[in-house]
This record gives structure tokens, sequence and C-alpha cells, in this order.
């Protein structure tokens, strides 16, 4: 079982990503199969009114993964969602963090409610995001 905070309240570490790059939009890409255009052809996104390829929600929602993994081990992970709320552009540094929403009990397992957010440098929230996690 993790040890994170159990606390109501009580923040997780933050986790600060690179900036998005265009290799980084290209390798995620072709890791994940999703080569959607609007996220690595500059002609293809400025065709559908955007003044640059953005990433992919579900990238922001890896960076989101990767700081819950750091905090918790994958294994104690019960539930794990996000909602996207607006786009990252290229040059964005995301930084992921969360916090204790409540501690309860179920199916005999003590459990943390995690609410979990990702922003740029400038605040701007581009997910949201809630898990689950067994705990001590």
């Amino acid at each position: 079982m993790t040890s994170i905070p159990t606390e109501a309240g009580a923040c997780l570490p933050s986790l600060t990503n690179e900036p998005i790059s265009r290799t980084t939009l290209a390798l995620f890409a072709g890791g994940s199969g999703d080569h959607n255009p609007i996220h690595i052809d500059l002609d293809f996104a400025r065709q559908a009114g955007m003044e640059d390829v953005f990433a992919h929600g579900m990238l922001s929602m890896a960076f989101l993964g990767q700081a819950l993994t750091s905090w918790c081990p994958q294994a104690d992970i019960r539930s794990f969602s996000a909602r996207f709320v607006a786009i990252t552009h290229v040059g964005e540094q995301i930084t992921c963090s969360g916090k204790v929403k409540e501690r309860f009990e179920e199916s005999g397992e003590q459990r943390v409610r995690l609410d979990l957010w990702a922003v740029n440098a400038d605040g701007d929230v581009k997910l949201l995001g809630d898990a689950v996690v067994a705990v001590e």
C-alpha cells in the first residue's frame, strides 16, 4: 500500500514536465497510435482554424498519470479519470498536482480520493481529474 498523505486537504508533491515540444507530440503520436493531424501537422491545424498544432489531451492525462504513479504504486490505484478543460499549446510547461479530498473504507480497504489537476506556468487549468488510491 502507498504511504501518500491520507488526511483530507493534504497536498501531494507537484510534478513539472519539460515544455511541450513538437518532438514530444510526434513521439506521443507514435507511442499512442494517435496520429490525428491536428496534433502534428501545422498545415492541417491552420486549416482547422488553429494557429499551431497542440498537445493530445491524452498526453496531458499521461502527465497526470505520471504524477500519480510517482506518488503511489500503480497497483494501489483503484480508479483514475480526467476531464479536459483547455488546449495545451506547444511550448507550455505543465505542472501536475493533487490533494486528498477524503479518506474512506471500501471493500475492507482504506482508500483516499484525490482531486488532481494539471496547469500551465500561468496557472491556467488544462485538466481536472480524480483518483482513488488504496492506503495503509
